[in-house]
């Protein structure tokens, strides 16, 4: 074989060692990154799948269950007349908008021991912007734009 043909056959499997290699590396990436969405009545029916795989889990913040402990957030989630109890240890304080009654997102794996370890959370303000039930805003429907329109051109009309 030739020196130069030796060059291209050391360049190629380089080539291709490297290509690999960042095939295998996006593939782990994208698989550790990979969470699915499950209700809490969805968790309670994955038996041992649910140990396995990273879940994100939302449901309303119960009244009264905020526990702080530094960094450490025990919680409890409840959808319907289910309850999970959710124990958040990430790397940043939960956020501002968590609170009793909020909606919460919780993101990471269910325990063995009956509790989900969160390493992510994420919370919506608990409806404090919608209107009050029984005051004019939320008794009249929204109108539409072409209702405006109409009613402005009608006052109009000569």
């Amino acid at each position: 074989m030739s020196s130069e043909a030796n060059k291209y056959l050391k360049f190629g499997s380089v080539t291709v060692l490297i290509l690999v290699s960042l095939a295998y590396l996006a593939y782990t990436g994208v698989q550790d990154s990979k969470s699915y969405y499950v209700t809490i009545k969805e968790l309670n029916g994955m038996g041992n799948e649910a140990y396995s795989k990273r879940l994100r889990v939302a449901g309303n913040v119960l009244p009264g269950s905020i526990k702080r402990s530094g960094t450490r957030v025990d919680f409890v989630l409840k959808e319907n007349d289910l309850v999970l109890p959710v124990s958040y240890t990430g790397t940043e304080g939960p956020p501002d908008t968590f609170k009793d009654d909020s909606q919460a997102l919780a993101d990471g794996s269910f325990g063995r021991d009956g509790i989900f370890h969160a390493k992510g959370l994420q919370a919506k303000c608990a409806s404090k912007y919608a209107p009050k039930p029984g005051s004019e805003s939320a008794a009249q429907p929204a109108k539409s734009m072409s209702q405006v329109q109409n009613a402005g051109s009608n006052g109009m009309s000569n």
